[in-house]
Parts: C-alpha cells; structure tokens; sequence
C-alpha cells in the first residue's frame, strides 16, 4: 500500500492518543497532532512510519515534546514540501485539509535561494508582491491579491506586528524557521487585518537534539556577515532546551554614501516539566542602521529617458550624507504556553511586547525643478520622523478534539486583546520654491549641502486597543468532507492626541466577521474546496471635518482545488478568487491635503502553484499569479482605473538539485526566473511601467558538515523600475547581488 502522508499522520494521531490514555508522557506537540483523528466509525491504516530530514533544518531536528520526524505548525519543514500549518486555522492543521489558499516556505528553501530578508524569501510564492519600493532595509513591503497586507498583515508567531507612520518592524530572515502566506481574510480568528491576506513569520524554536551551526560569508555592495545558530538540551532530564541564533551584516546600501548594517540576535528557552505541559519564552532584538532609503525618483529618467535621452543612475543618492541616516532598535519579548488538560481539551496562552524606536532624516526627491528644459536638476525637501512605538499582544485560546456520536470535531474558541501605543512626530520643509534644500544634479551631484530645518507638521500620541472574541469549528461530516465554520466579534477604540494644537479624536468600532468552507478530500490526494470570508480593518487618521474614518470591510468567496499526489512529494494548488474592498481612503479632488471614504477596490483572479521533490536531490517551486484589478467605487479620477504601482501579473520558477550519490554527491546547483507584469504610474492609468523578468542562479557544495554556495540574484543585472506611486516618486529594484557563503555544522 503506497505510504499516503494523510494516512501517515492518521495513524500517528491514534497511536498518539492511545498513549496518551494510557498515562504515558507525551511530547508538547501531541495534541496539536491530532488534526488526522479517525472520524466516528472510520478507521486508520498504519503502512509506513518514514522519518525525514538531515539535521539541516527539515523535520529531522525535532523539537520539545514532538518526535523526531514529524512536522508539526512551530516546527521545521523537510525540504520544500510542507504538509501542515496552524496559520489558517490557529490549530495543527495538514494543508490538504485547510479550505484556504495558504504557502509555506521553509529554511532548506530559504537557504537554497540566499533570501536574506522575508520579502526575499517570499518572491516565489502565489498571490504576493513583494519589494514594491525596491530594497528597503526599512520594512518589508507585501501587495497580496492586489491589496497592501505591510501595516497591519506582518505576523510573527500568530502575532500581529502594527506598524503604521514610520514606526516599523522588519524581522531577520535567519531568525524564520518558516515563513507561511495567508491569502485572503483572516480578520475571523486575527481581527483587524488586510483584506487581501497577511504573512506569519514563525520563529526559530530550542531544538530536541544539540544543534551547532556557524556561517560567514559576503559579496556585492561590501557585505560581510557571520551568522550563527546553536541549541539543544540544557539538562539530563529532558525538561529544559535552549536556542540562540544570531546574525551580523556590515554592507553598503545598494545607492553611494550609505550603509546597510544590522546586528540580530534571537535567545529562546522551551521548559517541558511533563509530557503535557510546554513553555516557550522568545525573545530577539534587532539594530538596524543605514542610509539612501527609499529613493523618490521621477518617471522621466527611470521608466522612460528624460530630456537629454538618459536614464537616472541605479546607484544615484539623491539625499546627502550630511543629514542621510536611519537607525532602528527593535526588541521582542513573550512567550507560548501550552497544556493539554485531557485527550479532548487543549488550553494556550500566547503572549507578547514588542517595541520599536526610529530616528530617520533624508533628503527626499520631488520632481525636477520647475523650468528646467534638461530635466538634470532635481527638487528636494527635507524630512525627519522620530517614532516609537510598542504593542502588548496576548492570544488565550481552548480547544477540543471530540466526536458527538455523528460528526468529529475540532473546536477552537478564543480571546485576544491588543493594546498599540504610537509616539509619533514627524517635520518637512516646504516642498516648493524658494528652495530650503539645495536640488541635486543628476549627472554631477553635489553632496554635503546644509538645508533648512524641517518643521513639525505631525507630533501625536496614538493608541489603539482591540479586544476580540472568537469560535470556530471544524467538522469532519463524513471520513472526507469537511465543514469549516468560524466567527468573531471584535470590540476597538482609537484614540489620537495632537501636540500641535488639533482637537483630540476618539474612534470606536464594532466589527463581526465571518468564514465559512468547504472541503473534500478524496483517495487520490485531489481536494477541491470553497471559502467564504469576511474582514475589517481599522484606518487611522480623520476626514476633512475631523471625524475619524472608518474601519475597511472586505468579503471574498474563493474556490479551489489542493492535490497531493499519493505516493509523491509534492503539492499542487489552484485558486479562483472574487475579493472587494470598501471604504478605500480616495484623495477628495476638493482638497489635496485630505482623504474622503468612498472607495470599493475589486480584484478577481486566479493563482496556481507547484511545490515537489521530483526525484532524490531534485526540489522545483512554481507560481502563477494574475488578477484584474479595479476601482469600482470613487471619483471621475479613479473610478473604473487600476490602482498605482500594483502589478496584475506575475509568475516564477525555481529549480535546484544536489547530487545524491556518486563521486559528485553533495554538489548541486540551481537557478530561477521571476517574471512582473506591468503596472500604472498615475491614478488616470497613462503612464505605465514596464514588465520586466529577472533571472537568479546558485551553485553549493556540501560535505562532512561543511557547505559553500554561491549565489545571484537578478544575474541579468536588469534594469528595471518595481513600482511608482505618482510621476515624481518611482523606485528601481534590486541590482545584481552576488553572495558567497561557507557554512559548517557539527
């Protein structure tokens, strides 16, 4: 009988809770595991126990209270091929059972492809668009089914990260033990997020098994980095485990005159007094400091030559190392606890303060300078921002395994409440003539230039509380077809006080949101599926009158289809989807300096994907990705126009092999092409930006715990411009980036 993974787990589940009654310890993740239960008169088949992974990072390194082999939803990933996830369904889920689109990349893939930041390592995935504005070691920009999931859809460990103003978080991709992608509203068991989707960043966990790991390497734009990640038990006994992973970076921006540094560092320790019973404390902090961010440059000589037939240099800073700087501390503290009362009942805690604080001061481009026939001399003004910001987050959530007699069940209920508190203070000089920032010429820049100082035009204190009560059921009605039904209330207020002298604003919402779907799964490893969903969103800021706007509601309906082949590792997805969005912020054509509440964006589209080992050594990733997208509720400027600097296309592959025998065996090579279609420039949509395919490549060698690999991205060396948000403000992508590395594990 082949070795079907849903058959695998089934199994286990049962022997899991065979145990379990008879009073023998059990790891932490045994409940979690028992998402593959029997339904009420089924039966399950035990063929093949195979246990996966290297110790590199795939199943095999096991964590606290899960057995060495066995993929869990905190745990690693064996290869490519994920099989379960909890980000969908906040409970330990096979993704051939979850009625929604869902992507996990894990470190092997994250490794193999030199990703060193999240939006990196998510640029073969479906449905996302990342690096909108370019590399920006500021934040890690995401458009997931043509909505923006940046300020309210970047999760770490089931956790909501806010940000909003300049107050931002950007997690090191080392610290990721897999970086999941949610597609479509979650708002039912996260409250306030992106309509369009979010991306859960789940961290590094101690480890069941010492774990010893050290990396340096280094390449273009002067980088070099040591990196490092060891763990294991702490004491005979088996209770206590410990992690610490590290990283350091020194490196030049990718424009001239700055820098892109960083120092990360990530301790965890998982206490396990008993075979029932899990504490994880996680903690990491995080300096950033660099320079030449966020390059405004306009559509004549990036996109399109300007005058003189020349296109603006890709290495161009048009701000100035006299003010140029960004520096970012960022800091997390929490913890997950877990408890299973009985084979029916689990009880978890999770819990978690992060802060950020940033200090940023640039030189900004604002077109060319009024009057200028050779379009060379570029406008700026100047701007400071000084944010902090912390947000207290806490997830307690029930949950219950059980069979009424007719139907299994997997209830989940829950209560969660954040609490985000913005210090934000934000200064400009004026953007026009006369000059208080000397321009720059773009064929012969002139650096060390002092400029007026900016003057506060934002310093407020902002704090937004959201309390939200959750349930959701998963309903095995037969041995195959399951019924997903979730909802939630959630309660949020929104207070901002200006230090300027602008009357105090206090917004309260209510928001009930809902998700119901459907799936079947049949022998083959076929599983179509159907999803209803709704969402909100809480928009900060006011109108033109002062009233506070309202939270953006959302509501999709998708229907798809999961396949994993029995036999095969591998898992294919396709994905039709209808997703709206309403009370879009619109600028008010009466007033440039405010927003009115009227817009409805629509995205329709499809979304495939193919994640296989195809043979021993042999790992292929495939996405495809195309949407329309339109503005269906707004003003004569906008109505029926495709929103700004949002791509409706784009589609990648990615293949790479290892030698797994043979005289040759440990070497391997890989390469990858990522293709985006066009986007507009302008709201009217007559300007558009160019379509462009980008190339990567990589070559390893590994032996005797020793690895070396080299690896490029955008090999071509493309000139290309990822995206404009108006004709003034256009932002070149990633140059060719060559990174050598040596890695030993012992």
């Amino acid at each position: 009988m082949p070795s079907h993974p849903l058959v695998r787990r089934a199994a286990l589940g049962a022997l899991r809770r065979s145990a379990l009654a008879a009073s023998i310890p059990l790891a932490v993740g045994v409940a979690q595991a028992q998402e593959a239960r029997a339904p009420a008169g089924g039966s399950v088949t035990l063929d093949e126990l195979r246990i996966e992974g290297d110790g590199r990072g795939g199943a095999g390194i096991g964590t606290p209270g899960t057995p060495r082999g066995i993929e869990t939803a905190k745990g690693p990933v064996s290869g490519y091929v994920a099989t379960t996830s909890a980000t969908a369904t906040k409970t330990d889920t096979p993704l051939i059972r979850t009625p929604q689109s869902i992507s996990v990349v894990g470190t092997e893939q994250i490794r193999a492809q030199a990703a060193q930041t999240v939006s990196e390592a998510v640029r073969y995935t479906p449905g996302i668009f990342a690096n909108q504005f370019g590399q920006d070691p500021r934040v890690d920009w995401f458009i997931i089914r043509g909505f923006s999931a940046t300020e309210g859809g970047l999760y770490r460990d089931g956790l909501q990260l806010f940000q909003t103003g300049f107050a931002n978080y950007k997690v090191d991709a080392f610290g990721a033990e897999r970086i999941e992608v949610l597609r479509g509203p979650s708002a039912t068991l996260f409250g306030g997020s992106p309509v369009g989707g979010l991306v859960n960043i789940v961290s590094k966990r101690p480890p069941l098994d010492p774990l010893r790991y050290v990396e340096v390497g280094g390449g273009s734009f002067n980088q070099v980095y040591a990196a490092f990640d060891v763990g294991g038990p702490v004491d005979q006994s088996g209770h206590w485990f410990y992690r610490v992973t590290g990283r350091v970076q020194k490196a030049d921006a990718p424009v001239a005159l700055a820098g892109d540094d960083r120092y990360y560092i990530a301790p965890s320790l998982t206490y396990k007094p008993d075979g029932a019973t899990t504490f994880t404390l996680l903690t990491s902090f995080q300096r950033d400091e660099a320079g030449g961010i966020a390059q405004f440059l306009p559509y004549l000589g990036t996109v399109r030559p300007q005058a003189l037939g020349i296109r603006i240099d890709r290495r161009f800073n048009s701000s100035d190392p006299l003010v140029d700087g960004y520096s970012r501390n960022q800091a997390n503290v929490g913890y997950e606890f877990e408890t299973h009362l009985s084979d029916v009942w689990t009880v978890r805690q999770n819990l978690r303060y992060a802060f950020t604080e940033v200090q940023d001061r640039r030189y900004v481009g604002n077109g060319y300078v009024a009057g200028d026939p050779t379009q060379t001399e570029l406008s700026r003004y100047g701007f400071r921002t000084t944010p902090h910001a912390g947000t207290f987050a806490v997830d307690n959530q029930a949950e219950a395994r059980f069979s009424d007699g007719l139907f299994g069940h997997t209830v989940l209920m829950g209560i969660d409440y954040k609490n985000y508190n913005l210090f934000d203070n934000q200064a400009s000089t004026p953007f026009l003539s006369p000059f208080q920032v000397p321009p720059i010429n773009i064929l012969s820049p002139r650096y060390n230039q002092t400029s007026a100082t900016p003057l506060p035009y934002l310093v407020t204190n902002q704090n937004l509380q959201q309390l939200g009560l959750y349930a959701q059921d998963q309903i095995r009605l037969t041995e195959r077809l399951t019924l997903l039904v979730g909802g939630r209330q959630d309660f949020v207020t929104n207070d901002v006080v200006s230090k300027l002298g602008a009357p105090a604003v206090r917004g309260n919402d209510q928001a009930f949101t809902g998700r119901l779907g459907l799936i079947y799964n049949f022998d083959n490893g076929l599983a179509p599926y159907v999803t209803y969903g709704t969402s909100f969103n809480p928009i900060v800021g006011t109108d033109a009158a002062g009233n506070p706007f309202k939270p953006d509601r959302g509501d999709q309906i998708e229907v798809g289809a999961k396949f994993q082949p029995v036999g095969w590792n591998s898992f294919f997805t396709v994905a039709a989807f209808d997703l709206q969005r309403s009370n879009v912020l619109t600028p008010d054509p009466n007033n440039v300096f405010t927003n009115i509440q009227i817009g409805a964006v629509r995205s329709r589209g499809v979304e495939a994907s193919f994640t296989a080992n195809l043979v021993e050594g042999l790992n292929v990733v495939a996405a495809v990705t195309s949407y329309d997208l339109k503005t269906v509720e707004g003003t004569t400027l906008d109505l029926g126009k495709v929103p700004v600097g949002i791509p409706q296309t784009f589609a990648s592959l990615w293949g790479d092999y290892t030698i797994p025998f043979g005289e040759w065996k440990g070497f391997g090579f890989g390469g990858g092409v990522r293709y985006v279609g066009e986007s507009f420039a302008d709201v009217a949509n007559t300007l558009r930006v160019s379509e462009y395919v980008l190339f990567d490549a990589a070559v390893h060698y590994e032996r005797d715990g020793w690895r070396a690999a080299l690896n490029i991205q955008n090999a071509g060396d493309r000139r290309f411009v990822s995206s404009c948000s108006t004709a003034t403000a256009c932002f070149y992508g990633e140059q060719r980036r060559i990174t050598a590395s040596l890695g030993y594990r012992w």
